[in-house]
Parts: C-alpha cells; structure tokens; sequence
C-alpha cells in the first residue's frame, strides 16, 4: 500500500469551524496563547508515532468536536468516530466542508458497534481518563483491531504541579475531570497491549517521573 506524503505541519480544524459538544470539549485551548502549545502536544506526539504509516480503516475514540481529523485523514483511507455527545451530524457536515468524510456515530467506547478485526488503527487522545470501564473499552479495542494493527493513545501525568497548572491557565478541576483514573489507565493498557513505541511530552521528561503528556502505540498481545 503506497505511504502518502506527510505535510510536518500538525494539521486540524481551523478555530472557525469549532463545534463546542460537551463540558470537555476543549477543542479552543488548541489556539489559546500558551495553552495551545500545551494542548497541541497531545496531537503532535501522535503524529510523530503514526509517521511513515498508511491505513485502510482509522478509528478515533472520542473525536469531539473533529479537531484532529485533518491529521489522522493523512493516515487512512477511511476514517471512523466515535464519541459520546450526538452532535455527530453536525460535525460530519464540517469536515464535509473541510474535504474529510467522516463516518461519525454516537455511542459509548465500553461497546462499540463496529465488527471484528476491524481497523488498522485506533486513536485515542485525552479519552481513556473519562471511560468508567477500562477493561471493557480495552477488550473492544482488541476485538475490532486487526492482528497487525496499532492502538495509539495519549495520557495526561498526574502530579499536584501540573494539576496546579491545569486550574490556573484554564480553571478546570483535574480531580473533577478524572477522579482516579489517570492512575488506572498505563496498567490497563499494559495488561491488555505491548508497548511498540512510547513518546513523552515535553521530551527532556523521558527520564523523569513527571510527564505532561504520555503517549503510546500499543499492539496486541501474541501478534
């Protein structure tokens, strides 16, 4: 299957066609001073682990508001979301108006509606740490990936400074958002996926024990 040619720019949706769907869509803060910056890293660690790969079926797990399609479109022929709000509608008729087809639904990560062996990658970016059943997201996550398939995600650290931050730059309660999940997510998917590549953000944070952002490709088990 021909690789197409990357642009190095991050590409997402332009600030203008933002549809706010829900309390954590956020999807602004990527064009805010500063927060940007912070915000943009999530997308850009997954572009450096999806470099030089090509897909038939792309899968995105919490799209929100569809910020990061014009990306992931580099990466698949055919491009999948699912999130929980119902604005699915809407959104797809954006990306229409952004040259991406999009095959959006509504629903929840613990069941998805897709078949088996499925999808060649599954993306997930700031979305494991709002599931209330991560077993159950991670089995449908290797039900409906191919035996060669990736699972890229990304994860914030938890510490009490970059919690202090998050309530500074934006007034958002870390603890509200994600209770204890943040805690439960590295061990779920490392019980359930081999780790094939790992990014951190910042990146002179490789080494250390506070990590802003973790991001991961993950394949199954046995492959």
């Amino acid at each position: 299957m021909a690789i197409r040619k990357e642009s190095k720019k991050l590409q997402l949706l332009a600030k203008k066609s933002l549809l706010k769907t829900g309390d954590v869509d956020h999807a602004d803060w990527n064009y805010k001073p500063v927060l940007g910056i912070i915000s943009r890293a999530r997308f850009n660690l997954i572009k450096k682990l999806l470099e030089n790969k090509q897909g038939k079926r792309l899968l995105e797990i919490g799209y929100g508001s569809g910020i990061f399609f014009p990306e992931l479109a580099k990466y698949g022929e055919n491009i999948y979301g699912i999130d929980v709000h119902n604005e699915e509608q809407e959104v797809a008729k954006i990306l229409t108006d952004n040259n991406i087809a999009a095959e959006l639904v509504s629903g929840v990560a613990e069941k998805m509606p897709w078949p088996d062996n499925f999808f060649d990658f599954i993306i997930a970016v700031s979305t494991l740490e709002f599931v209330s059943d991560l077993e159950a997201v991670c089995g449908e996550i290797k039900r409906m990936l191919k035996p060669q398939g990736s699972f890229f995600m990304v994860t914030p650290g938890k510490s009490a400074i970059l919690d202090f931050g998050l309530k500074v730059f934006t007034g958002e309660s870390a603890k509200k958002d994600f209770d204890n999940r943040r805690d439960l997510i590295l061990p779920a998917v490392c019980n359930n996926f081999n780790i094939k590549q790992e990014k951190n953000w910042p990146s002179c944070c490789q080494l250390s024990p506070i990590k802003v952002y973790t991001a991961l490709e993950l394949e199954l088990k046995n492959s």
